[in-house]
C-alpha cells in the first residue's frame, strides 16, 4: 500500500490563448545571492512519528540533509540522527514509533540502498548491503514496525524481485521471484503481493490472485501507451481502486473488481486533464478525494470533514497554497506544508483536538517573497495548430519588452511543468530574464493523446513547440529575438542541443545539463533494469536501424557544423541514465572542429547535481556564461568562468 497521499503523472487544462499580462513592479529587486536559491533548505521533509510523539525532520550537517528529530511537545533537545556526509539523504520515513529507515545512494548512482535508524541516533544499519542493487519500497506496513516489503534486483540487474524484510535483523524473505517480466508491483492491506503488472516494452499485463497461496492470473492486457494502476484495496481487501485511461484519453479513479475483471464505478474524472492524485484515510477506512493540475492544482473531496480541514486552513493561512504533508497514526496531529509561486513556504503543526496552528519552520527564510517574481500560465498555438500550455517568469521592476529570455524545456519528456517555486526561473529572473517553461507535445497530465504526439518527435515536432513559444514572445515584444537562450536538463538538455543545432539562428547561448547528444548512444546505454522497457523507448524515440535515418537526423552529435553560438556542458560522471560519454563525445567532436565548448564535470555526481557545492559551481557558471552572451545582471565577488570548469 501507499501511504497518505498518492501523486500521479496527472496535469494541465484551460484551452484559453492567453497573452501576458505586461507587468511593471514598482521597482527592480534587489540582486540575490546566487546561492541563496540554490542552497540546501533550513528544514525540510518533516515527518510525524506514528503515535505522534516526535518530529522529525531533513537538515543540514556537514553540508548534507540528515535527519533530525526532537519531541512534539517542545520537551528536549534536537537531535540528530545521522550523519551522512557524502550525499544528500534521498528520502526517510517512520516504521515505528522509535525506529526510521532511509533511502541513500553513492555518488549518484541511483543504487538506492535501505538503512535504519534507532530515534535517539544509535545503532545505525544498512540493511541491504549489496553490490550494484537497487532497492525500492513496495510497501512500509504501517501496522507492522519491523517488517517491510521492499523490491530488489539483487538476483539479476534488470529485475526486481520482492521480499519481506525483517528490519531488526535485517533477514529476507522472498516473496515473489520475477519471472522475467514483471515491472511493479501492489499489495493488499495486510502487506499480501496480490497484484504484479508485467511488460514486454510493447503490451503491459495486469496479474492478480485473490491469495499468496494461488498463482498470478491475467485479468487486463494494454498497450503501454495506456495506464491501468492499481492504487489501494478497498479496506475489506476485495476491490481494488485503480487509476485507469482504459477507453477513455485521461487518467480516471475507477473502483475495479478484480474477480469479475469489471469496472464497478468511474468515481472521477477530468475532461480535459489527467488525475494528479488520489488521497485515503486507513483510520477512518475512506477514500477522501482526488486532485488534478490544470494550470494550477484543484482538490475535489468526497468526505466533508477532511474538506472542512483542508478549507478551515486555507483561510488562516492566505495567500498561499495549502497541503497536508503528514499526519499521525489516529489522525489527530498534522503537517501543514505552504507554498506559492514566490516562496518556497513553511511547514505547520496542527492539532486537530485542540485547534492549535503552530509554525515550524520557513524552508528557506533568506529569500524574501517580495523580492521573487510572478509564475504565471500561458497558452499559445503551434504551427500545427495545438494548444501549447506552459509558464512564463517575467522579471520584476522593469517593463515587459525586449526582454532577455531563457527557455526551459522539461525533462522526461513523459513529464510536465507545474506552477509553485522553481529555483531555477526565480534565480534567471531576478538576474533579468524572462524565463518560459512549456508543456511541449509528448508532456503527461493531458491524456493519451497529447502524450502520443510525441512519439518519433524527438527534435522535430516536440522542437516546434518549443521554437513557437519563444516566437510567440517574440511577436508580442515581450522578447528581444537577439537576447534568447536556451537551457535544460535530461530531455530538457537534448532540447537545448537540438535547438542549438537545429534552429541555431534562434538562440545566442545554450546550456545543455546531462543531455544525450545521440539517440542511438543513449538507446544502446539504458540502465539494465530498464530493459523490460526498450521496445517502448524505440516506439517513443525511434529504433536504431528500422529509424536509423531519421535518428541520425535528429541526433544534434551529428550537425554540431550547424552551431553558432556559445553552448556549455554540465554533466555527471556517474549518470546512470544519460551516461558520461554522451557529453564526452559531443565535446570531443565540437573541440575537434575547433569550436570551443565549456565543459563542467563533476565526478561525484550522477543525473543532476545533488550535493550543494557542486550546485554552487553549476549555476556560479550558467550565470555569468548567460550574462556573457545575453547581457543579463550578474553577481560580483564570486570565481570567474575559466576556474570553474575547463
Amino acid at each position: 500500500m501507499i501511504r497518505k497521499e498518492i501523486p500521479l503523472s496527472g496535469l494541465l487544462a484551460a484551452v484559453l490563448l492567453l497573452a501576458p499580462a505586461m507587468v511593471l513592479h514598482a521597482e527592480e529587486p534587489p540582486l540575490m545571492p546566487m546561492r541563496d536559491f540554490f542552497r540546501n533548505p533550513e528544514k525540510t521533509a518533516y515527518r510525524i512519528s506514528p503515535d505522534g510523539t516526535w518530529l522529525s525532520w531533513l537538515a543540514p550537517y556537514e553540508n548534507r540533509l540528515n535527519i533530525h528529530v526532537r519531541k512534539l511537545d517542545g520537551e528536549g533537545d534536537v537531535r540528530r540522527v545521522t550523519e551522512e556526509t557524502d550525499r544528500d539523504i534521498f528520502s526517510y520515513f517512520w516504521t515505528s514509533d522509535d525506529g526510521l529507515v532511509y533511502l541513500q545512494d553513492k555518488e549518484g548512482n541511483e543504487n538506492f540502498h535501505l538503512y535504519a535508524v534507532n530515534v535517539d541516533g544509535s545503532d545505525v544499519r544498512e540493511l541491504t548491503p549489496f553490490e550494484d542493487t537497487r532497492v525500492g519500497v513496495v510497501d512500509d506496513l504501517e501496522e507492522d514496525p519491523e517488517h517491510m516489503i521492499i523490491s530488489m534486483n539483487r538476483r539479476d540487474e534488470r529485475l526486481f524481485d520482492v521480499f519481506r524484510i525483517h528490519l531488526p535483523s535485517g533477514e529476507l524473505e522472498l516473496q515473489v521471484e520475477n519471472p522475467g517480466n514483471y515491472t511493479g508491483y501492489a499489495t493488499d492491506h495486510e502487506g499480501n503481493v496480490r497484484f504484479a503488472i508485467a511488460s514486454d516494452g510493447v503490451n503491459e499485463k495486469i496479474y492478480y490472485r485473490s491469495s499468496v497461496e494461488e498463482p498470478f492470473a491475467l485479468i487486463e492486457e494494454a498497450s503501454w501507451k495506456s495506464t491501468f494502476r492499481p492504487l489501494q484495496f478497498t479496506y475489506d481487501n476485495e476491490k481494488v481502486w485503480v487509476v485507469s485511461d482504459l477507453g477513455r484519453d485521461k487518467d480516471a479513479l475507477v473502483l475495479y473488481d478484480p474477480k469479475s475483471r469489471t469496472e464497478e464505478d468511474v468515481i472521477y474524472q477530468h475532461p480535459q486533464v489527467d488525475l494528479h492524485s488520489v488521497e485515503f484515510s486507513d483510520k477512518r477506512e475512506k477514500l477522501l478525494g482526488v486532485s488534478f493540475l490544470a494550470a494550477y492544482r484543484t482538490f475535489v473531496y468526497f468526505d466533508e470533514q477532511r474538506e472542512q480541514l483542508h478549507r478551515s486552513l486555507e483561510k488562516r493561512l492566505p495567500g498561499v497554497e495549502v497541503r497536508l504533508a503528514d499526519h499521525s497514526e489516529d489522525e489527530t496531529k498534522w503537517l501543514v506544508r505552504t507554498f506559492s509561486d514566490r516562496s518556497q513556504g513553511a511547514y505547520y503543526f496542527y492539532d486537530r483536538a485542540t485547534d492549535e496552528l503552530r509554525k515550524l519552520s520557513d524552508i528557506s527564510p533568506w529569500l524574501n517573497p517580495d523580492h521573487m517574481a510572478d509564475m504565471e500560465p500561458i497558452t499559445y498555438e503551434s504551427r500545427d495548430g495545438l494548444f501549447i500550455h506552459g509558464y512564463l517568469t517575467l522579471p520584476t521592476g522593469v517593463p515587459a519588452e525586449d526582454l532577455p529570455l531563457i527557455v526551459i524545456p522539461h525533462g522526461g519528456p513523459q513529464a510536465r511543468d507545474s506552477w509553485g517555486f522553481r529555483s531555477e526561473p526565480q534565480f534567471l529572473a531576478n538576474r533579468g530574464y524572462a524565463v518560459l517553461q512549456p508543456n511541449f507535445r509528448g508532456s503527461t497530465g493531458y491524456g493519451k493523446l497529447f502524450m502520443e504526439l510525441g512519439f518519433g518527435e524527438w527534435g522535430r515536432k516536440m522542437q516546434d513547440d518549443v521554437t513557437d513559444g519563444v516566437r510567440y514572445l517574440v511577436d508580442k515584444g515581450i522578447v528581444d529575438p537577439e537576447r534568447v537562450g536556451i537551457y535544460g536538463a535530461s530531455y530538457g538538455g537534448y532540447a537545448t542541443l537540438a535547438g542549438m543545432t537545429f534552429t541555431p539562428e534562434l538562440y545566442a547561448a545554450g546550456v545543455s545539463y546531462v543531455g544525450p547528444s545521440s539517440l542511438f548512444t543513449l538507446l544502446a546505454s539504458i540502465p539494465p533494469y530498464w530493459e523490460p522497457m526498450r521496445e517502448s523507448m524505440y516506439e517513443m524515440i525511434g529504433h536504431p536501424e528500422k529509424d536509423k535515418e531519421r535518428l541520425r537526423a535528429v541526433s544534434p552529435l551529428f550537425h554540431i557544423d550547424q552551431l553558432q553560438s556559445p553552448l556549455m556542458i554540465l554533466q555527471g560522471a556517474n549518470d546512470p541514465r544519460v551516461k558520461q560519454a554522451e557529453s564526452d563525445q559531443i565535446v570531443a567532436a565540437l573541440r575537434e572542429r575547433g569550436i570551443d565548448v565549456a565543459y563542467m564535470l563533476k565526478e561525484d555526481e550522477g543525473h543532476g547535481f545533488a550535493n550543494e557545492e557542486n550546485r554552487f559551481d553549476a549555476y556560479r557558471a550558467i550565470e555569468e556564461f548567460f550574462a556573457d552572451h545575453l547581457d543579463g545582471r550578474v553577481e560580483e565577488g564570486e570565481a570567474t568562468l575559466p576556474e570553474l570548469y575547463e
